[in-house]
């Protein structure tokens, strides 16, 4: 057995900087990280790697604990691939599919929230049972830390399930990422942490570990933590929704919402957070939005109009297409699978959804993206030389100068219009009568 962690002096409720005296040279153990293979649990192995620490990552795809042996990321991340390489011929990151890593490990990171169901309540059960076995192998004077989404009060509930297994002398604290997907080597250098022990100990010890990386950490009880995780996330995907509202009313009144969008930012400190329009999706967004509702006894309406807003938006732009286009005889090319931009990670991308319902209504439908892995995708020269009609659902860097014969259906705004360019227009294609904003660069001057 190793020696648990040491807690520095500083009381709760203290920001920490990095820079306090003595602290760097405190001996934390080796690190272990349950799901750290996947988005959040490996950038963050690569960070303490990067600082000399040693990770061991658990998990249960024996497809991507080979792939990351062998130096290689099983998704996009920023910088991270060369560092990996590293980690990995210098010893200090290990990936490994065996639960028997978790007990010389003298701290373990969690990265298993709870998921939602169809209902999208909280799936409890579905996280007790991801726990189960881990919380057999724990061992007195661990650190055992909850990094991901998980449901308000589900720490001072796991805290209780410790005490009943006579574990109590198990340090749990909660410590969620914020970070964005693709930028994790970077903020988690830049952002603070923030750290909810059950214990002050617990807390203590924490703040030791995460300061190895990041500049300082923030103390809060576990419920506010678990709030404030999910406040970040829901109060994102509301921001995203007012955007998407404000798009279809503009629409609704034959207005260029991209030009009001320029405007209303324009040398204007105070609409600079306003968002663009688009399929706003992801694997988090709506679930922890949804979350955040479930656990104010189903009352959240801000959230719940934002859902509707945000997921009934493909109907919309479809419903808007068929005014203008005669879909039934038409083969249809979507430009963007993932669920951001410059992402690999199609999880929860409306863009699929959008398939679906052009599926119903078009002759065909063509789906692309350079950066996602589907087998079921076309290359983008084949998308081009056989659809009639182009949609943006992601809006990837490579397609903002995209020189194509068909109209592009973009909202977000993001495509360079060419005919705007060069008649100071919005280059509208669609008949009279259909109001998407559409980059035709089948006009010339």
């Amino acid at each position: 057995m190793h020696t648990p962690l040491h807690p520095p002096h500083d009381g709760p409720n203290q920001s920490l900087p990095l820079d306090a005296p003595g602290e760097k040279e405190l001996e934390v153990g080796p690190l272990a990280i349950v799901g750290g293979c996947g988005h959040v649990g490996l950038p963050l192995a690569l960070a303490f790697a990067a600082q000399g620490h040693a990770v061991d990552l658990l998990d249960t795809s024996p497809e991507r604990v080979a792939l990351v042996n062998s130096g290689r990321m099983p998704f996009h991340e920023d910088d991270a691939e060369p560092l990996l390489a590293e980690s990995i011929r210098n010893g200090r990151i290990k990936a490994t599919t065996d639960p028997a890593v978790l007990e010389d490990a003298a701290a373990i990171i969690v990265t298993i929230g709870t998921p939602v169901d169809e209902y999208l309540d909280p799936s409890v059960g579905e996280f007790d049972r991801a726990l189960t076995q881990l919380l057999r192998q724990v061992w007195p004077g661990q650190l055992l830390i909850l990094r991901s989404t998980v449901f308000p009060g589900m720490t001072d509930r796991l805290a209780r399930q410790l005490e009943q297994m006579g574990r109590g002398d198990v340090d749990l604290a909660y410590c969620p990422e914020r970070i964005v997907q693709g930028k994790s080597l970077i903020e988690l250098k830049q952002l603070p942490q923030l750290v909810a022990g059950v214990t002050p100990q617990a807390a203590r010890r924490a703040a030791v570990l995460f300061r190895i990386i990041c500049p300082k950490v923030l103390f809060l009880r576990p419920v506010e933590a678990e709030l404030a995780k999910l406040f970040c996330n829901a109060w994102r995907y509301i921001n995203f929704a007012i955007a998407n509202q404000f798009y279809v009313m503009a629409q609704h009144f034959e207005a260029d919402f991209h030009t009001i969008y320029r405007a209303l930012r324009e040398d204007y400190p105070r609409m600079q957070s306003l968002a663009r329009p688009g399929f706003a999706a992801g694997p988090c967004l709506l679930k922890d939005t949804m979350q955040l509702g479930a656990f104010n006894h189903g009352s959240f309406v801000l959230g719940q109009a934002a859902m509707m807003i945000n997921e009934g938006l493909p109907y919309l732009v479809v419903q808007d297409i068929k005014r203008g286009y005669p879909l039934a005889d038409m083969t249809v090319g979507i430009l963007g699978m993932a669920f951001k931009p410059e992402s690999d990670d199609p999880r929860s991308s409306l863009s699929y959804k959008l398939r679906k319902i052009l599926l119903l209504e078009c002759k065909r439908v063509l789906c692309t993206d350079p950066y996602v892995p589907d087998t079921g995708l076309t290359p983008l020269a084949e998308v081009l030389d056989q659809a009639d009609l182009l949609i943006v659902g992601t809006p990837h860097a490579c397609y903002r100068d995209l020189k194509c014969r068909q109209p592009i259906i973009d909202i977000t705004g993001a495509i360079k219009s060419v005919s705007r360019d060069l008649e100071g227009s919005s280059g509208s294609a669609l008949p009279s009568g259909s109001r998407l904003n559409t980059v035709d660069y089948g006009r010339t001057k």
